[in-house]
């Protein structure tokens, strides 16, 4: 098989983890992770193999060995390593490389708490902030229809005054009496 590109993904106790294209498809060699990490290659490659959704997901890719040399490697693809990576038991890791296996592993537990919630807070959050406004528009309405009749009696009152003549102030014995009780 042509090797179309390989590129360092990271580096994990100081060893080089490969990024290999092959016919457009990206895979990761399995060995190096398992080596970085302490853990059996030959243990990891079978429980991938026997893994139904992972053993689908794995092929024989030439790539460039550390030695220089073309060698064809167990490699999973790319868009599965972090699944496989979750998977492993830290029990197994060696010490030096237990604490970042953890923490990368806290971090899928977040991301897919973060994934399968997401939506639900969407819709609380939209909620409670639906009822907020619903609160405010409430008191809104309830200003103004106070607004509204405070409004109403102060035109009532103010047709009343301009509609006052001075036969009624002599009416009321010069005293400005207007009925406001309205």
């Amino acid at each position: 098989m042509e090797i179309k590109g390989c590129k360092t993904l990271a580096r994990i106790n100081d060893v080089a983890i490969q990024l290999v294209e092959n016919n457009g498809e990206k895979w990761v060699p399995v060995k190096p992770i398992c080596d970085a990490l302490g853990v059996d290659f030959s243990a990891q490659r079978q429980r991938i193999e026997r893994d139904k959704l992972l053993s689908s997901t794995v092929g024989m890719i030439t790539t460039v060995a550390a030695d220089e040399k073309e060698r064809e490697m167990f490699c999973i693809s790319f868009k599965f390593v972090f699944g496989w990576l979750f998977t492993i038991d830290t029990d197994r890791v060696k010490e030096e490389a237990q604490e970042a296996v953890v923490k990368y592993q806290l971090q899928c537990y977040n991301a897919l708490y973060d994934y399968f919630t997401s939506r639900s807070e969407f819709v609380e959050q939209k909620q409670i902030e639906i009822d907020r406004q619903l609160e405010v528009v409430e008191t809104a309405k309830a200003h103004f229809s106070d607004a509204k009749n405070v409004l109403s009696k102060a035109e009532s009152r103010l047709k009343q005054l301009r509609n006052l003549t001075m036969d009624d102030f002599d009416m009321e014995h010069r005293q400005l009496k207007i009925n406001f009780a309205e």
